[in-house]
């Protein structure tokens, strides 16, 4: 590989400056090419360069777990062995507790369900066990309900179908179901509605016919039951009515005919 191909950024010391390999404690490691400085290096600003490093030295990443650089904090426990990560739940920087938020067993992840900043307890949401997500059902963010409705245990859902964010309420529509459902059919945003319309019982789908957005009552129209398609085939729109009408022949269409045993 040229140097132009990976010496693009000029190396520089994250604490400003040029490197200084004779001060660093893995001098030894540039004789025998265990790092090249510009390319695989600790010392350096760039995040991939102290990525390389520890790439190759794995062994060496538990060392540095409490390195005054947050990235390399934050490198280091993508690297290290996850005995050593829990003493850095603690750890003033996000970047790093989002890198435990990934790695942490569940027992230990528990303690960043409170975490500070949204994109850890987002990944937490997405790593923990159903069954202790409900905590953050009332979670501030809307990213992390959303995350928590589309895992949560089914039993529970009820408890974000009425949530303030659309978002939140789409994931909750997805999963949700009958009787519970039901309830979401009057929901205030169309975008809820189009999902429940796909998921709601076909003879209860009526309920839709008078709905003020146009593709809700199309995609009623297209699952609807036989005793309900008549206030679709009278819809004001032309596209809702063809829907329907296109929903009752394949209602009307007989089923196809079970092969006939052969009889010697």
């Amino acid at each position: 590989m040229t140097d132009a191909a990976w010496n693009d950024i000029p190396p520089r010391h994250w604490q400003g400056g040029p490197l200084d390999c004779a001060a660093c404690e893995h001098a030894a490691l540039r004789q025998a090419q265990g790092c090249e400085p510009g390319r695989v290096c600790m010392q350096d600003a760039y995040a991939r360069r102290i990525d390389r490093f520890f790439a190759r030295h794995r062994g060496l990443a538990a060392r540095h777990l409490a390195h005054g650089y947050f990235e390399v904090r934050a490198i280091a426990a993508r690297h290290a062995d996850v005995f050593h990560l829990p003493a850095l739940i603690g750890d003033p920087d996000e970047t790093v507790r989002l890198q435990l938020a990934l790695r942490l067993p569940q027992r230990q992840l528990l303690r960043l369900r409170d975490d500070p900043h949204r994109e850890v307890r987002i990944r937490v949401a997405q790593r923990l066990a159903p069954e202790h997500l409900a905590p953050l059902i009332g979670d501030p963010d809307y990213q992390v309900r959303a995350m928590v409705a589309r895992r949560l245990p089914a039993a529970l859902l009820p408890l974000l179908a009425q949530d303030a964010d659309t978002q939140v309420r789409q994931e909750v529509a997805r999963r949700l179901e009958m009787p519970a459902l039901w309830q979401m059919a009057g929901d205030r945003e169309p975008e809820v509605r189009r999902i429940v319309a796909q998921h709601l019982p076909a003879p209860l789908l009526g309920r839709f016919g008078r709905d003020e957005d146009l593709i809700v009552r199309w995609e009623a129209a297209s699952r609807a039951a036989a005793e309900v398609l008549g206030v679709f085939l009278e819809d004001p729109d032309s596209a809702v009515r063809e829907r329907a009408a296109q929903r009752r022949s394949a209602l009307l269409q007989p089923a196809t005919a079970a092969p006939q045993a052969c009889h010697g």
